[in-house]
């Protein structure tokens, strides 16, 4: 039997901004111990899967690469890289495209989000190893999860009865509000729908022919033209984007008649809110759940994140049931009761411009990162972060310079057609229009202060010249 992880790691996580952003979504977050993208990858290992296929957007590529380094055993990857979000449905036709062309129709994939907190890892494989029985039987299945609650964030599985054993499902249904998924809980006959799936390639590609025809010729057109270099496998954008925009349970699973669900014997989060965040920290006497070095007086049930520059202390006083996130260009303070709403704060920031949406705080780039400290009219205070044997593209500026003070390792600056060494303490000034590149010569991180000085301080005003990453 043939194992393939399929991780699909995508999303904005808007729910959970601050800490998530677009370039830099939930699956990178540290939850738990380690991120959850890495999670994921473990829970497909420890099912003894050969191959391991992420889908991820392009921009995401080196993020993904550099959890898959810091794996105690790294596993073979390909990725499949997205030029824009289309959904489950297109995703997991790509993933089954593609499973079935490289492993074969018969190949068992599980379909496993990046984003969920799994502890148990050992109940889930056997739950996977479950279902990849009946993946082999022409099955499509579904991890069904036992609700604890009426909860309106999720689509729901409707059997006979729950009960511990598998069994036929006989109809997803959508989100509904909340007397209706009070009803649901009531008859006892309910899972939720928990996004994880397991089924052969032949299997979801010809249940996609019967009951999604259009999207699955969408996607053998944008998959035809593919480019493969390496490992990695990108799309030509305009035929990825003429695919629908539809989920996998909207195009397949609410259709289908050979569905089968696996009851979750393990327990289960998808982290869709703070309070879920909150929920997987060990909380205080008062029910507190601190990530930062708070002083809490009269506090209760409430949840503090804090991602800084520097120390930061954090006093709460008198307070029950919030949630504070503090990034250094954002601070979210919510009611637990409302955490659901945040998405519509992303929403309003979004349609202002606001780029506390898009990019986090400390800005990861595939040799290191850059966070901005401080910016006015006039002058950007940025601090740069280079791996060991990395460089910045050899790029030019047409509206701004830049001085640059190495702080930390040993650099290598490049301005104009020279090349200097620079350590701790040195300085060197780059001119508007001076061609120039950082790399970093030394064993350590290289830390460098940079200060810009111009009318106009973008990030689209960057020229280059030549780059390892392929971006020139």
């Amino acid at each position: 039997m043939k194992l393939v992880s399929v991780v699909l790691s995508g999303g904005a996580g808007t729910r959970l901004w601050p800490a998530s952003r677009q370039a830099y979504p939930k699956p990178f977050m540290k939850i738990g111990g380690s991120p959850l993208l890495a999670q994921a990858i473990l829970r497909g290992q420890a099912c003894g899967t050969d191959e391991l296929l992420v889908i991820t957007n392009h921009d995401h590529l080196f993020l993904t690469k550099a959890v898959i380094d810091h794996l105690p055993d790294p596993p073979h990857a390909h990725f499949l890289l997205e030029p824009n979000g289309r959904n489950t449905g297109p995703a997991i036709a790509m993933a089954a495209l593609h499973c079935a062309a490289v492993h074969g129709p018969a190949a068992v994939m599980f379909v496993l989000p990046a984003d969920h907190l799994i502890p148990d890892t050992r109940a889930f494989v056997a739950c996977a190893m479950e279902a990849a029985q009946f993946a082999q039987q022409g099955q499509l299945v579904v991890f069904g999860i036992h609700p604890s609650g009426p909860d309106t964030g999720f689509g729901y599985i409707e059997v006979e009865h729950v009960a511990r054993e598998s069994q036929r499902v006989l109809r997803f249904v959508e989100k509904p509000d909340l007397p209706t998924a009070q009803e649901y809980l009531a008859t006892g006959r309910y899972y939720w729908n928990s996004g994880m799936f397991c089924f052969t390639a032949a299997t979801i590609l010809d249940a996609l022919a019967r009951h999604a025809p259009h999207a699955l010729e969408a996607a053998r057109h944008a998959f035809d033209a593919r480019v493969t270099a390496g490992e990695a496998t990108r799309f030509d954008t305009h035929l990825f984007g003429l695919q629908p925009n539809i989920s996998i349970d909207y195009a397949v699973m609410e259709k289908a008649d050979n569905v089968t669900v696996v009851p979750a014997r393990f327990g289960w989060s998808d982290v869709g809110s703070w309070p879920a965040v909150a929920q997987a920290h060990t909380p205080d006497a008062s029910g507190n759940t601190f990530d930062a070095d708070v002083v809490d007086i009269d506090t209760q049930g409430t949840h503090v994140q804090v991602e800084s520059h520097g120390p930061k202390v954090v006093a709460t006083v008198g307070v029950k049931d919030l949630v504070v996130v503090d990034t250094p260009d954002a601070l979210l303070v919510a009611h637990k009761d409302s955490a659901q709403k945040i998405k519509s704060v992303v929403e309003a920031l979004k349609a202002r411009g606001h780029d506390s949406t898009h990019l986090p705080a400390a800005v990861q780039r595939p040799w290191g990162t850059y966070a901005t400290l401080k910016e006015e009219t006039g002058y950007k205070v940025k601090r740069i972060t280079v791996k060991p044997g990395e460089s910045l593209s050899l790029q030019f500026h047409y509206q701004r310079s830049e001085h640059w003070v190495v702080v930390q390792g040993t650099a290598l600056i490049q301005v104009g057609d020279k090349e200097t060494r620079a350590e701790p303490g040195q300085y060197r000034f780059i001119g508007i229009k001076e061609k120039h590149r950082l790399s970093n010569i030394g064993t350590e991180e290289l830390v460098v202060i940079e200060v810009q000085c111009g009318d106009y301080l973008g990030e689209d005003d960057i020229v280059r010249l030549a780059d390892t990453y392929g971006r020139a």
